[in-house]
């Protein structure tokens, strides 16, 4: 039977720090050869003029394979619906059975924070305790939940357009007890956080090099999957140590290190450290005290299949979801 998994139930079942073990070890797996996750495939989608793009995500870990379809269209802004959706396929290695079918979007904001997680706490100096957001939707709060669990954080600055927005993540974060300082602008977040995290939609470069401090720490996370959109400009990239979920991912989809890579302010090679190297210690992450560290957050299936494996093991155990059968 394939269980059927809506979004309020996987929102339900998700849990913060198995996600985050469970996504350090998937990248590990990837590093040792244990898990495969190949470049996602990008189909052009959409009426004249709309840019949509369908991808698909694949990856395989142990006794499972999965195939999340993320739909990104710009052109949904003017409907008033999500710009991204995406549905997540799990089915089995051996028998080739459809184990799951989920819908993915509380998925991929747990396992975008808890990567970033991750390479903050491999990254980041062991001082650095003030975190900064550029954005301060729901990935502002599922990154500061995040990497809270990690880092005993003594304050949050945010920069947002919205005014709304801040006070709406300054609500959602009430029982945390974290002060909560509101930037007046990118550069006042670059000049106060040690750990900083852009968390926007920005096709265009929202924080620069020149306004980041020596042994600062990124996690460059929110521009969409398109080699043509980024959020820091190639001067934030050349001044820092590159590390990215995938080599191959990045090269053809971030949009971070493509441009930068076009306008001569970085090289191929620069983006040549995985984040499951620096966890197994095969390559270094941070060499300095003063090195500025930046993690490119792309996005890959196998941080969709580890987490989802966790929502289905739940499920089963609390019976939760609906069983399907596929075959009758």
């Amino acid at each position: 039977m394939t269980l059927v998994l809506r979004h309020s139930e996987v929102a339900a079942l998700l849990d913060r720090d198995a996600v985050r073990v469970a996504v350090e070890q998937a990248h590990a797996d990837l590093a040792t050869g244990a898990a495969r996750n190949p470049e996602p495939g990008s189909l052009p989608v959409g009426e004249d003029g709309e840019d949509g793009r369908v991808l698909t995500m694949v990856a395989a870990l142990g006794d499972l394979a999965c195939v999340k379809i993320l739909s990104d269209l710009p052109c949904n802004s003017t409907r008033g619906l999500p710009r991204q959706r995406s549905t997540i396929v799990v089915t089995s290695t051996v028998t080739g059975e459809c184990v799951a079918v989920l819908d993915g979007r509380a998925i991929t904001a747990m396992r975008t924070a808890a990567t970033s997680a991750v390479a903050t706490a491999h990254l980041a100096r062991p001082d650095a305790y003030i975190l900064g957001l550029v954005g301060a939707g729901n990935l502002a709060i599922e990154h500061t939940r995040a990497i809270a669990a990690t880092r005993t954080l003594t304050e949050v600055v945010v920069w947002s357009r919205s005014p709304k927005r801040v006070d709406e993540f300054q609500g959602a974060l009430s029982d945390m007890a974290i002060p909560v300082w509101t930037a007046a602008s990118v550069d006042d977040v670059a000049a106060r956080a040690d750990i900083i995290c852009t968390l926007t939609p920005s096709v265009t470069p929202v924080l620069r090099g020149a306004a980041l401090r020596p042994g600062t720490h990124l996690n460059v996370v929110g521009a969409a999957p398109r080699p043509g959109e980024r959020e820091v400009d190639g001067a934030a990239m050349a001044r820092s140590r590159i590390v990215v979920d995938s080599r191959a991912t990045a090269l053809a989809k971030s949009g971070d290190a493509v441009l930068a890579i076009a306008e001569n302010a970085i090289t191929a090679d620069d983006v040549s450290v995985e984040l499951g190297d620096v966890i197994t210690g095969r390559r270094p992450g941070r060499r300095s005290a003063d090195e500025i560290t930046l993690f490119d957050s792309t996005g890959v299936g196998l941080q969709d299949l580890a987490t989802a494996a966790i929502v289905v093991a739940a499920a089963r155990g609390q019976g939760r979801g609906t069983p399907v059968s596929l075959n009758s």
